[in-house]
Parts: C-alpha cells; sequence; structure tokens
C-alpha cells in the first residue's frame, strides 16, 4: 500500500547552491545501476588513477587483504566496493569514508587529503565520526544489527568491512505487495515491529538513537529470515553540525519536531525513534507519509488511525501508532518498550551478552602491519517477508533516559562517550534489483543441510514435498469469487492480473524474491512464500521473451505444500539452480497456493525439462475459449473427489522484476 518514490523520505545534504551529488543512499544502490562495474581483476596494485576530484578506487586495489571486486555506491559521504577477503576467503562489503565535497585523491593511489584547509576540521570531525560508528557496530551483537568485521584509519581516511548481504528495503517490499495485491496486514507488520523494535531496545539501552528511520532504512533478508535496521548515518549528521556550509535536509515524514534545530525546547531520546518508527507504520497502512512535524507544530492536520483506517486494523494498533505519532515529545509514547506494550508485543526482550554490547572482538580493529590503502563497504539484496514473533522476558533494569524537557534544551549530541547519537553507517548497500527469465539449463545445486523452510512461530516443519501421485478426476466446483468474463485474447500478464483479483480472501500469499533485478548469466532467482492457510504451491513465470513457464511443481519435485505461517523457500534442496538469461526486460512471478491440488491441463502445457512450458498467442486464445472452470483459466480448476463438495479456493500474489544486462 505505498505509492511511488516520494522526496518524502529522502536525506539530501549539500553545500548551498551547489549541484546535489549522487548522495549516499546505501539501501537503494545495486550493483546494475552502478555503471557495471568490470570483472574482479588479479591485480594487487590499483590499474588505473582514479578521478583526481574524489571519485572511486578501481577494481583490482588492494586494500590491505581486501580487493576490490565491485562498485556498490558512491555519494557525498562514501564509497562501497564489494570486495573479496583473500585471508578469510569470502565476499565482503568494503565502506570508505570519502566526503568528495571535502577531500579528494592524490597522487593517483588511494590517498586522501581535504580540498582546503578551511575544511580539515569539518572533514576530521566527520571521519572520528565514522570510527565510532564502527566501532559502536561491532560492539553491538544483534541480528537485526548490520555487523562490522574490521575497522582501520589509514592514507588519510577511514574504512570498515561489513557483511556482503542480500535483501529489500521495507520501501520496496511495500511497493511490491501493493503491485502484486498482497495483503499488508497487521499480523505482517507486527512480524516486522517484533525485530525492529528488538534492535532498537538494544542499542537504546546504551543511549545510542539511530534517528534516521524510514521505509529505506529497514531491509528483509530472505536468506536469514530477518529484517535488519540500516543506516545511522553518524558522519553524515555530523558534518551538517560541524558547519554551516552545508544544509541538512531531514526526511520531513518520518523526522520528528525535535530534530530541526530551529525547535528549541525539545530534546532528541528514544521517543525520537519511536515517533519516525511509527511514521513507517502510518506509511505501510495509508500509502503516505504522516504530515510533517515542523507543520503540525502549528496547524495539526493529522487525522487519527482509529477514524481513518478503522476496520482494518485492530483499534489497539491504531491507538498504539496514533500515541507514537504526537507532535510534542512531552505528549508521545517515551520509549521503544512502551510501544511495544502499546501495540502487544511486550515491554522488553532479553538484552543477553550475545545481543548487549560487546568489548570489541580481537582483530576488529586492523594492525598497523596492513598496508596504508583501504577502503569499506556492505550490501543487502533482495524481497523480505515478516520473521516470527517471540514473546521477550524483561531484561536487566538499565538507567532511564532523561524525559523530554518543556524547557530549552542543548540540541548538540555529546561528542564522546555513550550518549553520543551514533549512526549506523551507510554500511548498509542494498545489492538489490530483481528481474529475470529463467533458463532452466542443467545446473544441479547440492542440498543444503538445513531446512527447505524457515520455521516461524510454530516448530512444526516449515513446508513439505509431497511425492507426486495420481490426481483424482477433477469435478466441477462452485465458484468462490465472482470473476470477469474470459478475454477473447490471451496475454499472460493479464491473466496473472485477473487470478490475482479472483483470489479467495483470507491467504495472506506472501512472495518475496531475493532481488529486484537480476543480471543475466550471473544472478540466481530465488524466493520466498509465506501463507496463512495450509495449501499446494504454484509458481508460474511470464518471461521479457514472452515465453510462460510452470516452475513450482516441477517434474522431479512432485506436489509441493506451503505450511501456515511458514517461510518456504525456493527453490527446493536438489532442485535446479532458476538461473537467468537474456533478453532483458520485465518478469512476472504468480504464486498460487490452493488447499487442493490443481488441473492446469487445459492450456495443454508441454514438459521441457524438468518444467511445464504453457502456449502463449493464439494457441492459448483458443485453449482458453474452451476453458469450463469458474475461474481465470491460468488458476485451472480444483481436484475434488466426485460426488462430493469441493471448494474452489485460493490464494494469489504477483512480483514483477527487471533482467538486466
Amino acid at each position: 500500500m505505498t505509492p511511488d518514490a516520494s522526496d518524502d523520505d529522502r536525506t539530501v545534504i549539500r553545500p548551498p547552491g551547489a549541484t546535489p551529488p549522487t548522495g549516499f543512499q546505501p539501501t537503494q544502490w545495486s550493483a546494475g545501476n552502478a555503471g557495471g562495474a568490470a570483472p574482479p581483476s588479479e591485480a594487487t596494485q590499483m590499474v588505473a588513477p582514479p578521478p583526481a576530484d574524489g571519485g572511486h578506487l578501481p577494481v583490482g586495489t588492494m586494500l590491505a587483504e581486501f580487493r576490490l571486486t565491485e562498485l556498490i555506491g558512491e555519494g557525498g559521504f562514501g564509497v562501497v566496493y564489494k570486495a573479496f577477503d583473500t585471508s578469510l576467503e569470502r565476499e565482503v562489503a568494503l565502506k570508505e569514508y570519502m566526503p568528495s565535497s571535502l577531500a579528494q585523491r592524490v597522487g593517483g593511489g588511494t590517498q586522501v587529503q581535504v580540498k582546503s584547509e578551511r575544511y580539515r576540521e569539518t572533514f576530521e570531525a566527520g571521519r572520528e565520526s565514522f570510527v565510532k560508528e564502527a566501532k559502536m557496530l561491532a560492539s553491538f551483537d544483534h541480528p537485526s544489527l548490520v555487523k562490522v568485521y574490521r575497522f582501520w584509519e589509514a592514507n588519510g581516511t577511514a574504512y570498515m568491512v561489513m557483511p556482503l548481504l542480500k535483501g529489500t528495503t521495507l520501501k520496496d517490499v511495500l511497493r511490491d505487495m501493493k503491485r502484486g495485491g498482497q495483503p499488508i496486514d497487521e499480523p505482517w507488520l507486527r512480524g516486522v515491529l517484533s525485530q525492529i523494535t528488538e534492535a532498537l531496545l538494544v542499542i537504546h539501552a546504551e543511549q545510542v538513537y539511530h534517528r534516521d528511520i524510514a521505509p529505506d532504512n529497514v531491509m528483509f533478508l530472505p536468506e536469514k529470515g530477518r529484517w535488519l535496521l540500516l543506516d545511522f548515518g553518524a558522519a553524515r549528521r555530523v558534518i551538517s553540525e560541524q558547519t554551516q556550509a552545508l544544509t541538512v535536509i531531514l526526511k520531513p515524514g518520518y523526522a520528528p519536531v525535535e530534530q530541526y534545530a530551529e525547535i528549541p525546547g525539545m530534546k532528541q531520546g528514544p521517543w525520537t525513534d519511536v515517533y519516525a518508527l511509527a511514521a513507517v507504520l502510518y506509511f505501510a497502512i495509508v500509502g503516505r507519509t504522516p504530515p510533517p512535524s515542523v507543520g503540525r507544530i502549528l496547524n495539526d492536520t493529522y487525522q487519527p488511525l482509529v477514524e481513518s483506517a478503522a476496520g482494518r486494523f485492530s483499534e489497539r494498533f491504531l491507538g498504539a501508532i496514533d500515541r507514537a505519532l504526537a507532535v510534542r515529545p512531552e505528549h508521545r509514547t517515551q520509549s521503544i518498550g512502551e510501544l511495544r506494550q502499546d501495540i502487544g508485543l511486550g515491554d522488553s526482550v532479553p538484552v543477553e551478552s550475545h545481543y548487549a554490547t560487546q568489548p570489541l572482538p580481537p582483530g576488529t580493529e586492523m594492525p598497523a602491519r596492513f598496508p596504508a590503502e583501504a577502503t569499506q563497504a556492505y550490501a543487502p539484496t533482495a524481497r523480505g517477508a515478516p520473521a516470527p514473533q517471540t514473546s521477550m522476558p524483561a531484561p536487566p533494569a538499565r538507567p532511564a533516559a532523561a524525559a523530554p524537557s518543556a524547557a530549552v534544551a542543548d540540541q548538540t549530541p555529546p561528542a564522546k562517550g555513550k550518549g553520543a547519537m551514533i549512526g549506523v553507517g551507510a554500511g548498509a548497500v542494498v545489492a538489490i534489483a530483481v528481474g529475470l527469465y529463467f533458463a532452466l539449463a542443467p545446473k544441479p545445486r547440492p542440498a543444503p543441510v538445513d531446512q527447505t523452510a524457515v520455521p516461524a512461530p510454530a516448530p512444526a516443519p516449515a513446508s513439505a514435498v509431497v511425492a507426486a501421485a495420481p490426481a483424482p478426476a477433477p469435478a466441477a466446483a462452485p465458484p468462490a469469487v465472482a470473476v470477469p468474463a474470459q478475454p477473447t485474447g490471451f496475454e499472460p500478464a493479464a491473466e496473472f492480473d485477473r487470478v490475482v483479483k479472483a483470489q479467495t480472501p483470507g491467504f495472506g500469499v506472501r512472495l518475496l524474491t531475493n532481488k529486484t533485478s537480476y543480471r543475466i548469466g550471473r544472478d540466481d532467482l530465488t524466493m520466498t512464500v509465506q501463507a496463512e492457510r495450509d495449501g499446494y504451491l504454484y509458481l508460474f513465470v511470464h518471461g521479457a521473451d514472452k515465453s510462460l513457464l510452470q516452475l513450482v511443481p516441477s517434474f522431479t519435485s512432485g506436489s509441493v505444500k506451503v505450511k501456515k505461517g511458514q517461510i518456504l523457500k525456493l527453490p527446493l534442496p536438489g532442485e535446479t539452480a532458476w538461473e537467468t538469461s537474456g533478453p532483458a526486460g520485465p518478469t512476472d512471478l504468480l504464486v498460487m497456493v490452493s488447499p487442493r491440488q490443481r488441473d492446469h491441463s487445459a492450456l495443454k502445457p508441454k514438459k521441457d525439462g524438468s518444467i511445464r512450458v504453457f502456449p502463449t498467442g493464439a494457441e492459448a486464445a483458443a485453449l482458453a475459449a474452451s476453458f469450463d472452470g469458474t475461474g481465470p483459466v491460468m488458476a485451472g480448476k480444483p481436484l475434488c473427489t466426485p460426488n462430493q463438495p469441493c471448494e474452489d479456493e485460493f490464494g494469489a500474489a504477483l512480483v514483477r522484476v527487471e533482467i538486466v544486462p
């Protein structure tokens, strides 16, 4: 239920009157739109000089034991690279502090220096904050917070190394759910909140506040079944506070009034993140951001959700969001724990040793023996689904943060110590992109050791693969939903839409891909499926070349079942990988979940390896015209026992991805 991207959730920082830079947008980059970096080089020296005025380092550059293999993102405050750790032999993201408005590269190498002495103090303050951010992230150990493997200072700048993750931002997930007709309901939002609020409780216990929560700073990692909090933006914020030469434009729909320097007398604290998180929920429910907080001080046009969204969500849930969006801090929900209690998640989580702050692990700070060259980066990629909600016991008591004061308070965060509002750096780069056409060439993938599906709340098996068996003869089934008449032609994209519109309410099917665009010959498609009812799974693909395929069930998998509330990963273990091949263009994915097995023989699909290939064009139109089912021809018919009641029910979800060169 989200609209197209708008400026409401962008953070822009630039010198007044200057041309806006590309912007360090760690949750919106992908290798595909980063300019198509060259393949990794084996060289250990720089193969080409970087641009004279800032810019990224070339592929093949060695920074300590890390070889740069690809540019992930580049903006006004830093550069993020994909890199290979030659010591541990793994891919990582490497992030370099590089504020292009203040500094530049010199000597055709990795050395960075300020453009002018008048910028030195600001540059150094930003670098110090960058390092503090890295230390803070390295000290926290929570699955919904970005982890830092290494950080160090060299070449006049600083670097941090992070996991190379694959995920999709909440903003993109919401957009795709709306496009595919998938429900954004209270249980789903609770699943997102459960994990993000756990992470916020952990950092707030150390008096560290995010201050930039928005849909593009929350990411789902389908391979881990987790939501992740991104981009604290420490260096960016400190630079803006250190100089009058930079103007900060906060995200107006999400920033509470106390974040605006021109509003005196209001401290920032846990309630600051409470407001932003509630604004994210508002955006998910309404499809737009709440009115900007500054405008609400003089003329509050906010319409309570208990009125505007009544009937779609519980009154308790909506009332909790309304209270968290109170414009004045002293009237607002005061803590994340209180917000969790209001919503019904419980007021606390266990801040145990493995989730609380830790001493920095040995080797986190890089020894001086390594070369001075350095860089940092990190990246995620994919679409997401909610993770299980858990009830949590109360944590050990910690000193409460000071309540917001009505008196004038110092707006400058502490420069040192745990009270400093450190940001989780732009280290989180989204290698997101989805698009695909699948050439299912034989490329068997070894079966992983873990389960086929990631269990959600219940410990029961997440999915079951049922051996193919002779199906009972199909019997006529009464219509479950009124469906438009079959069209005279046959267009797969339109047929997919008809299936989604004809679905039975209550299935809550969610389809989440690992990317939003796929590079031909380089990326494989993986995805997760979740539903609110048990059922048999069907997956269809309409490619950019106009082909129409059925990937699930395949001739090797047999029937596949989804368990209520549990996450099923595709392709299944041992199944052929779903590769991408040309041509480039949009590809639609339709998933169906049905309590009964379904018969799709009306379109007379043909076997091609392990998959079914359906006809299109005039042939498909002629077959569809003779279809005697009660719904769309692509939905098929339920397989029922003769002379027994048979309900034609199913849920569906539709996602579009892009195939790119």
